[in-house]
């Protein structure tokens, strides 16, 4: 994920410091316009212009960054931590992994143990 981008919005800081400890809930985003007290017009385009991501973007990209963490680190199944970082769909986090990180959960697994392998 890149940097994330420095913001003065207290309301999308406060949210965002929330999802760093809940990014597996359920419908999320739902989640956080309701904590964030605003409309979802209004929470959409101030997170947007504090972040530089959607709030489905980044709650994505904070899933995914997580996902890799437990690849390199844990011996768990792909379905599990598909189901730990807060998808279902084992079909659909493989499909997204790829598409973000652009290799599939396995191969990342695969190149990323290798590199922390005693040489």
């Amino acid at each position: 994920m890149a940097r994330p981008r420095q913001h003065s919005d207290a309301v999308i800081s406060r949210i965002q410091e929330w999802l760093v400890d809940h990014y597996d809930t359920s419908a999320p985003v739902a989640v956080m316009v309701d904590r964030s007290g605003l409309s979802e017009r209004s929470f959409k385009r101030r997170f947007s212009a504090a972040t530089g991501y959607t709030p489905v973007e980044y709650v994505q990209a904070l899933r995914i960054e997580e996902a890799k963490q437990m690849l390199e680190t844990e011996d768990m199944a792909i379905e599990d931590i598909s189901a730990a970082v807060g998808y279902e769909d084992p079909t659909f986090f493989r499909r997204l992994f790829k598409r973000r990180a652009g290799v599939t959960p396995a191969q990342y697994r695969q190149r990323n143990r290798l590199r922390s392998l005693p040489r």
